[in-house]
This record gives C-alpha cells, sequence and structure tokens, in this order.
C-alpha cells in the first residue's frame, strides 16, 4: 500500500519567494466541463487574434490554473501553446473523444453509461499524446496548479510545477497523465490508475480553481494580494432553483445528480466570493456563458462547436478591451522552475 500523498506536505509556512515591488500577480483560472471547454478556449483565442497578433495569451500570466478540461487548456497553454491551437484540441478531436452515439436507442444508451463509463479513456490518452508528446511538467513554460482527487485514500490532489523550492513532487510527471488524472470524470471516463493511487477529476471539489491558484500565489510569493489580477474563465452553468418536489423530497430526489449539480454550483460561487474578498473584487474579471434551462451536455461536441465559438466572440466584444488593459498589456515576467533530479 502506497501512502498518503499528503503525509509529505510541508506544514509550516513556506518561504516566500520575492516579487518586484509594484508589479501585478496575474493569474489565469479555468474551470472544468468537458466538450464545452471550446468556450474558454474560443475566448482565449479571440484575444489572441484581436489583441496580441496572434502570440500566445498564455505569455501574459504568471500562473494558470485549471481543472478537467481546463486543465487540458492550461497544459497546452504552458507547453507552449496558442489559445488557438488549444482550441483545436477539440473542433479536430472532441469527436473522436467523445463519439456521438445517438445511433443506438435512447434505453440502450442509457443502461450502458448506467453500468460503466460512457467513453474510452484511451482515446483521449493517444490524442493527448499527439498534442502532448512526452513533455514533463516540470518543463512547463508557466506556473500551473491543476487539481485532481486521489480515490485510494478520499483526499484532494493539487499538481503544482515546480515553481517553489518545496514543490518537487509532480516535476516528472508528463503533461498526458496529469491531464487525464484531471478529466477523469466519473460516469464519463474510468478511475486512472498511477503509482498505487487512483485518480479521478478535480471537478468533484474544485470545478473553479481560482482559490487553488490564489492561495497558492500569497503562500509562494511575497506579493501584497491587491496586486493580484486574476482572470476567470467558466464553461457555462445550468440554472438552479430547488423544485417544490426536491425541497420536500427523499432519496429519488436527491440520490444522483442533483447533489452534485448543487455542489458544484455552491463550489464555485463560493470560491468566486472569497478571491473577492481576498484581492477585491475589481481584481477579478469572470467571463461565463450565461445561464440556461437547457445546459450543453459535457460530451455534447456537436452543441459546444455550434455554440460555444459564438458566445466567445460575443463576450470578447463585451469584455475584450478590459481584459486587454488588465491583463494583456506586458509579458509576464520570465519563470525559471526550481527544478530538481530527486523525487
Amino acid at each position: 500500500m502506497v501512502r498518503r500523498r499528503s503525509d509529505g506536505t510541508i506544514q509550516q509556512r513556506r518561504v516566500l519567494q520575492s516579487w518586484p515591488t509594484g508589479k501585478p500577480f496575474r493569474i489565469l483560472s479555468i474551470d472544468g466541463g468537458g466538450i464545452r471547454g471550446v468556450f474558454p478556449a474560443a475566448y482565449l483565442a479571440e484575444l489572441e487574434r484581436r489583441f496580441l497578433g496572434g502570440a500566445s495569451v498564455g505569455d501574459h500570466f504568471d500562473m494558470i490554473a485549471g481543472t478537467s478540461t481546463g486543465g487540458i487548456i492550461t497544459l497546452a497553454l504552458a507547453k507552449g501553446m496558442t489559445a488557438e491551437q488549444a482550441l483545436s484540441i477539440y473542433t479536430k478531436r472532441g469527436e473522436k473523444i467523445f463519439p456521438s452515439k445517438r445511433g443506438l436507442p435512447r434505453l440502450l444508451r442509457w443502461a450502458t453509461s448506467f453500468f460503466k463509463p460512457k467513453h474510452d479513456q484511451a482515446v483521449l490518452r493517444e490524442e493527448l499524446k499527439v498534442e502532448f508528446g512526452t513533455t514533463l511538467f516540470g518543463e512547463a513554460r508557466n506556473r500551473c496548479v491543476i487539481p485532481s482527487f486521489d480515490g485510494l485514500y478520499g483526499e484532494p490532489v493539487i499538481y503544482k510545477t515546480p515553481h517553489h523550492p518545496d514543490y518537487k513532487l509532480d516535476q516528472h510527471k508528463t503533461l498526458v497523465d496529469i491531464a487525464l488524472h484531471t478529466t477523469a470524470a466519473p460516469t464519463i471516463f474510468p478511475a486512472v490508475k498511477d503509482g498505487g493511487y487512483v485518480m479521478i477529476d478535480g471537478g468533484i471539489w474544485a470545478n473553479n480553481p481560482i482559490m487553488n491558484a490564489l492561495v497558492d500565489a500569497l503562500a509562494c510569493y511575497d506579493v501584497p494580494r491587491e496586486n493580484i489580477r486574476i482572470l476567470s474563465l467558466g464553461t457555462g452553468e445550468a440554472t438552479f432553483s430547488l423544485s417544490e418536489t426536491a425541497q420536500k423530497g427523499g432519496k429519488k430526489d436527491w440520490a444522483i445528480l442533483l447533489p452534485f449539480l448543487a455542489a458544484s454550483r455552491a463550489q464555485s460561487k463560493n470560491a468566486l466570493g472569497q478571491a473577492f474578498l481576498l484581492t477585491g473584487k475589481d481584481n477579478v474579471i469572470r467571463i461565463d456563458v450565461p445561464e440556461t434551462d437547457t445546459p450543453i451536455a459535457l460530451d455534447d461536441v456537436a452543441r459546444s462547436l455550434n455554440e460555444l465559438p459564438h458566445a466567445a466572440r460575443s463576450l470578447v466584444e463585451a469584455s475584450g478591451q478590459q481584459v486587454f488593459e488588465k491583463f494583456l498589456l506586458e509579458p509576464a515576467l520570465p519563470y525559471a522552475p526550481c527544478v530538481s533530479n530527486g523525487a
């Protein structure tokens, strides 16, 4: 039996790394959401086209955090890809990763997904290998924070690049492995066994990773919290209101989907509220698709590709200038990882 990952956690405060006086620390945070990752990727790609001459938006952030599909975009940017190239993962490979099963009878589709994950993780792995190759997390060009969850001990896991001398555990993992760990959404993909651990989607506890990144920045760097700027990108939410039936209901009303929807929504809004309190609301820009009564499913490639790029362009039209002025006027400071040959 492997020991708990948390057994190696350093308990005392970290030695703060220096940060230039008065220099903003800029964070990009990207939510989970399956194929709906088309939205944040398209939003960032539109920023690149309008304001950066096609250059990578990742070069303008000091830290990038992403959960699940947001983790894939985070890793793509940290590898040096543009958001446009990250978007192509969804546009070119989405149908392979999430093949449509509309040809099957509805009851058969439901019954199949009831007993096993809906999609083949081996396909996702092969597509990610094409994009990321054998690149290691320690070779990332950005500081990264990527949530996952260990099902062996029931503990949150946060993969972190070696941007602090204390962070040595994850640098030798490949981008592909970390992407698979953060995207192993229950019912969509199976858990991933890794060295005795059982890794599943970070979205079960941190679908919006804004606070994971903010806490890490404050813990690692000597930067005043009012000098931190955060661009937080969502992937769309369903409108939520507890029905009369659920208010009075029992297990039949609460047993399957409702608790997860409520918890995910609450986690996201709570994390945003905490970030507003710590940095000042004017230092956080949240961009998300308007809520809807007919949300796009996590694996609905057709609707995502049809609707979300249009939503992204519309929202850049409304918010792009503000984002440009707060985040994109100058590139981020060069990042030098604290790479070690040890564990």
